[in-house]
């Protein structure tokens, strides 16, 4: 795996606005309030910065994109 993040600041921020909006969306899914197009907006935000990232592996179709776990993470409410 290439972590791209020490050369390139623009996929670091991509990663860290990421992590953002999978803890936005944890917020939204875990409140009993809030409409289900906020959580699915949320969610498909988080998908959209996920797909700008690379791939941890160029070989592999079905690879993670890089920093996969700390966004997934983000996205359980887990810090």
């Amino acid at each position: 795996m290439q972590n791209a993040f020490g050369y390139d600041a623009r996929q670091a921020k991509i990663q860290g606005l990421s992590v953002q909006v999978g803890e936005l969306f944890a917020d939204i899914y875990g409140d009993n309030g809030a409409k289900n197009t906020d959580t699915l907006e949320a969610l498909e935000a988080y998908k959209s910065l996920r797909r700008l990232l690379p791939r941890e592996s160029n070989y592999e179709p079905k690879s993670r994109h890089i920093g996969a776990s700390a966004a997934h993470k983000a996205t359980q409410g887990v810090s």
